[in-house]
């Protein structure tokens, strides 16, 4: 069973003489899964930057750039489903707190090989708010995909990765 390798893998980590279960903030003592209590941190402004990118063959991004696929815009929508994934984190991602979203953006741009997706988050609140920039990034990307799909067999999704994430007191 999956559940039992990745038990045990987690076990034999957690026996290596540097690493501690302190490390693991989403995990127990006993090694289960929880989330995290974070009543005892101040509100502070929490923000965070990813991006992502969706490799195309040119023929697509022509049809992209003529607004010429048969789902409609393609950016537009990508940027619309990106914020709207942001708003939905904690109803994907099984640990994460729901956060009040002051501010999502998600700006896709045609480079010259694909389609570079940024997300922008942020929030006031007691947890990191990574989650969602990395999630409304990802879902722009599939958005496209799924927009794409019949005409481009070749994509490659990818190099999704957090740029930058800040916690200011308020």
């Amino acid at each position: 069973m999956i559940l039992d390798a990745t038990r045990a893998d987690l076990l034999l980590l957690l026996t290596h003489k540097t690493f501690t279960m302190d490390h693991l903030s989403h995990i127990n003592q006993e090694g289960k899964a929880r989330m995290v209590d974070v009543s005892g941190k101040p509100q502070q402004v929490r923000t965070a930057e990813a991006s992502g990118f969706i490799r195309l063959q040119p023929s697509t991004i022509a049809l992209i750039q003529e607004n010429m696929m048969k789902k409609g815009d393609v950016l537009a929508t990508a940027e619309i489903a990106g914020v709207m994934a942001a708003k939905q984190t904690s109803a994907l991602i099984p640990l994460c707190h729901p956060l009040q979203i002051s501010k999502a953006k998600v700006v896709c741009t045609i480079q010259e090989n694909g389609i570079l997706a940024e997300s922008e988050v942020k929030c006031i609140g007691q947890t990191g708010i990574e989650m969602e920039a990395l999630t409304a990034v990802s879902v722009a990307l599939l958005t496209v995909y799924d927009m794409c799909k019949a005409v481009d067999k070749a994509m490659t999704v990818g190099e999704i990765k957090l740029i930058s994430k800040t916690k200011t007191a308020l």
